[in-house]
C-alpha cells in the first residue's frame, strides 16, 4: 500500500521507445530534470500567478458560477436565520406565553431547514459538476502539451514523477480552484452575517467575545507555514513514489530473472517510508488545528456563558438573545477552521500548480518555423553533411557525420554498443536538431520543414516492439488509422503475420494486452513492421528490427523486407548478417565517428576495423547464421 493518502491519483507504465539510443530515459547523462529539485520552504503560500493562469479553465463556467454563489448566498442567510428565529421562539413566545409567534418561528425555523438543504445540495452538485470539468480540461491540456515536448525532457524526468503531476497535482489544483473557492465565498459571507448578528444582539458581548480572535490569528499563522513545507514536501515524495513504482511494475521481468524482489521491494520500502514520514509530518498538523480551534471556541462560549449569564441577570438582555449568542458564536469558528483547511489544501494546490506550470511552460526544442512548408513527394535522397551532435552539448556522441543515401539505397551502420549509430536515425525522425552541419532530404533541411510532413515520409521499426493497449487491427492501423481492412490484411500478408492472425479466436479484432503481453517476440516485431509498412513509408528505418526473433521468424522477415525495402531508402542498424550483408553501403562508426565505409566484401579485404569486428564478434545473431550456412561470425553493433 502507498502510504499517506494525500491524493495520490493513479499511474500508467512506462511507454514508449527503447531506451538504448535515446527512444527513451538515457541514464548516461540524466540530470534528474527539475523534480530533483530541493523543496523550497519559501514559495509563496498564495501565487498570484498560478491563479490568474486558472482563470481560463474557469471562464467557461461563469454562468454557473454565478447561479452557484447566489445558491451560496441562499444557504448563509438560511443558516443565520436560524438563530435570530430561536431567539423569537424564546422572547416572544415562550417569554411571553404567545403560542401563535413560537408555532410561527417553528415553521419559520423548519423552512430555513428545508431552504438550506436544497439550495446547499444544489449548488454542491453544480460545483462538482464544474469541477471535474475543470478538472477534465485541465488534465487534457498537460497532456497534450506532454505529446509535444522533445524527448530531452523525458530524458531528464522520471515518468512516473510525469505521471504525478498529471493525476495527483492536477487533482490538488482543482479542488483549490473549483470546490475551495466556493467554500471560501461561504464561509467568509457566513463570517460576516454572523459579525453582523452578535453587533446587532449585543455590541457589549460581542466586543467580549472577540477577545479570543488574536490567539485564534495566531495559532492560524503558525499552523498555516508549517502546512505549507508539510505538504510541499508530500508532493515531492508522492512524485518519487510514482517513480519507483512506475519502474518496478515496467522492469519486473529483468527484476524477476535477476531475483532482485527482495532488493527492488527494500529500495520501494524505503522510498514509500519517506512518503510515509512525509505525510505523518503533515497529519500531525493538520491534526493539531481543529482541537486548538475547539478550545478557542470553548473559552469564546465560556467567556459568552459569563458574562452574558451576568447581563442576563442584570435584566440588559434576554434568554433569548443570550441562547442565539451562544449558537453564532459555535458558528463563527466553522468557517475559520473551514477557512484554514481551505488554506492548507491551498499549500496542496500551490505546490501542485508550481509543477503543472512548470511542465506547461517548458516550449518543446524541435519545432515548425514559421511558415515552414510540407514536405512532399518525397524521393529518399538523404545527405547527413558535417554533423555533430550530443544529448549533453557538453559531451557530442556524433562527430562530422558525412553520409549519404541516394533514392532506393539501403545503408547499413554497425559498430560497437555507444558508437552512435541509433543517434543517427534519432537524428533522421528530428527526435533531436543537430548542433552543428546539417541533414536534408532531397535538398531540403529537416529543421525548414513541418516536423508531421517529415515523419510521415518515415517508417520505423525498433528492438523493442512497443504494442499498445487495443486489438491487433487498431495496432497496425496505428500510424493510418482511416486504412481499410483490405490494405491492412495486405499489410500482414507482406510480413507473412496475416495466416497467424486470422487463426486467433477473434481475428485482427483479438485484444492485445499492454505492451503485447500475449504474444510472442517475433510476432510483436511482425506487427510492427506491418503497422509500418501500411503508411508505405519513402524512407525506412530498422533498428535492431530482427535481433529478438527466431530463425523460422526471420526468414519470414527477410522475404517481407524485400518486398518492403524495393524503392524505399533505408537505414538498418543489425546484430544480423544476413540483414545488412546486401546493403549498398555499410558505414562503420566507432567513437562517434564513422571510420570505415564500404560493401560487406570489400570492407573485409581491407582488413579494418569492420574486418576486425567480423573475425571477433560473438552476437546474437551467429548461431542463426550458422544454422543458414552463412559464415560464423557477423559484425556486432
Amino acid at each position: 500500500m502507498i502510504s499517506g493518502g494525500f491524493d495520490m491519483g493513479g499511474f500508467s507504465s512506462r511507454g514508449g521507445f527503447s531506451s538504448r539510443g535515446g527512444f527513451g530515459s538515457r541514464s548516461s547523462w540524466r540530470g534528474g530534470g527539475d523534480d530533483s529539485v530541493q523543496i523550497d520552504p519559501d514559495t509563496k503560500a498564495f501565487d498570484q500567478n498560478i491563479a490568474r493562469r486558472m482563470l481560463p479553465f474557469l471562464k467557461p463556467h461563469v454562468g454557473q458560477i454565478v447561479v452557484a454563489v447566489f445558491l451560496v448566498i441562499v444557504t448563509s442567510c438560511a443558516t443565520m436565520a436560524g438563530p435570530l428565529l430561536i431567539k423569537i421562539a424564546i422572547d416572544d413566545g415562550i417569554a411571553t406565553g404567545d403560542t401563535r409567534v413560537l408555532a410561527f418561528a417553528a415553521v419559520l425555523y423548519l423552512l430555513s431547514l428545508v431552504v438550506m438543504g436544497v439550495s446547499s445540495y444544489t449548488h454542491g452538485a453544480m460545483m462538482a459538476a464544474i469541477s471535474q470539468r475543470m478538472l477534465h480540461s485541465l488534465r487534457v491540456r498537460v497532456v497534450d502539451h506532454l505529446q509535444k515536448l522533445s524527448f530531452r525532457y523525458l530524458d531528464s524526468n522520471e515518468i512516473g514523477v510525469i505521471i504525478a503531476r498529471v493525476t495527483s497535482d492536477v487533482n490538488a489544483l482543482n479542488n483549490a480552484f473549483s470546490q475551495g473557492t466556493m467554500t471560501l465565498i461561504a464561509d467568509f459571507l457566513v463570517l460576516v452575517l454572523i459579525l453582523g448578528a452578535m453587533l446587532l444582539l449585543d455590541p457589549a458581548l460581542s466586543l467580549v467575545t472577540f477577545v479570543v480572535m488574536p490567539l485564534m490569528y495566531l495559532i492560524t499563522r503558525v499552523f498555516s507555514s508549517q502546512a505549507r513545507s508539510r505538504f510541499r514536501e508530500v508532493r515531492h515524495r508522492v512524485g518519487m513514489v510514482y517513480a519507483n513504482l512506475q519502474e518496478n511494475i515496467s522492469g519486473v521481468r529483468v527484476a524477476q530473472s535477476f531475483t532482485r524482489e527482495d532488493l527492488n521491494y527494500r529500495q520501494f520500502q524505503g522510498t514509500n517510508r519517506e512518503n510515509l514520514d512525509a505525510s505523518l509530518r503533515a497529519a500531525r498538523v493538520m491534526a493539531a488545528f481543529p482541537p486548538a480551534v475547539e478550545l478557542i471556541t470553548a473559552l469564546a462560549i465560556g467567556i459568552v456563558i459569563v458574562y452574558g449569564g451576568y447581563r442576563v441577570i442584570d435584566g440588559a438582555i434576554t434568554v433569548g438573545i443570550l441562547v442565539a449568542f451562544l449558537s453564532y458564536v459555535q458558528q463563527f469558528f466553522m468557517p475559520i477552521r473551514e477557512m484554514s483547511q481551505w488554506y492548507t489544501n491551498l499549500q496542496q494546490a500551490m505546490a501542485g500548480g508550481e509543477r503543472i506550470f512548470q511542465l506547461l511552460d517548458t516550449d518543446p526544442e524541435i519545432v515548425d518555423k514559421p511558415d515552414a512548408p510540407v514536405l512532399s513527394g518525397v524521393n529518399g535522397h538523404v545527405r547527413f553533411a558535417d554533423v555533430t551532435f550530443g544529448y549533453d552539448p557538453e559531451q557530442p556522441v556524433l562527430m562530422d557525420i558525412d553520409l549519404e543515401a541516394k533514392p532506393g539505397e539501403t545503408i547499413a551502420l554497425v559498430g560497437p554498443t555507444g558508437a552512435g549509430k541509433t543517434s543517427i536515425v534519432n537524428l533522421l525522425m528530428r527526435f533531436y536538431d543537430v548542433q552543428e552541419g546539417q541533414i536534408t532530404i532531397d535538398g531540403h533541411d529537416l529543421r525548414d520543414v513541418q516536423i508531421r510532413s517529415l515523419r510521415s515520409q518515415v517508417g520505423m521499426v525498433l528492438q523493442d516492439s512497443f504494442l499498445f493497449s487495443g486489438t491487433i487491427l487498431e495496432n497496425i492501423r496505428y500510424g493510418k488509422p482511416t486504412a481499410s481492412m483490405a490494405e491492412v490484411e495486405a499489410a500482414a500478408q507482406a510480413v507473412g503475420i496475416d495466416s497467424f492472425i486470422k487463426r486467433l479466436p477473434d481475428g485482427y479484432q483479438t485484444p492485445v494486452m499492454e505492451r503485447g503481453g500475449r504474444l510472442s517476440v517475433g510476432q510483436r516485431q511482425l506487427i510492427c513492421f506491418a503497422r509500418a509498412l501500411l503508411i508505405d513509408p519513402r524512407i525506412l528505418i530498422l533498428d535492431e528490427a530482427t535481433s529478438s526473433v527466431d530463425a523460422h521468424t526471420e526468414i519470414l522477415i527477410q522475404r517481407a523486407l524485400a518486398t518492403l525495402l524495393r524503392g524505399r531508402t533505408a537505414f538498418v542498424i543489425a546484430h544480423r548478417l544476413s540483414t545488412i550483408k546486401n546493403a549498398d553501403a555499410i558505414h562503420v562508426l566507432r567513437d562517434g565517428r564513422i571510420v570505415e565505409r564500404g560493401k560487406h566484401d570489400d570492407l573485409l579485404a581491407a582488413q579494418g576495423f569492420y574486418a576486425e569486428l567480423y573475425t571477433t564478434g560473438v552476437t546474437a545473431g551467429l548461431d542463426d547464421a550458422k544454422a543458414a550456412g552463412q559464415p560464423s561470425a557477423v559484425p556486432s553493433t
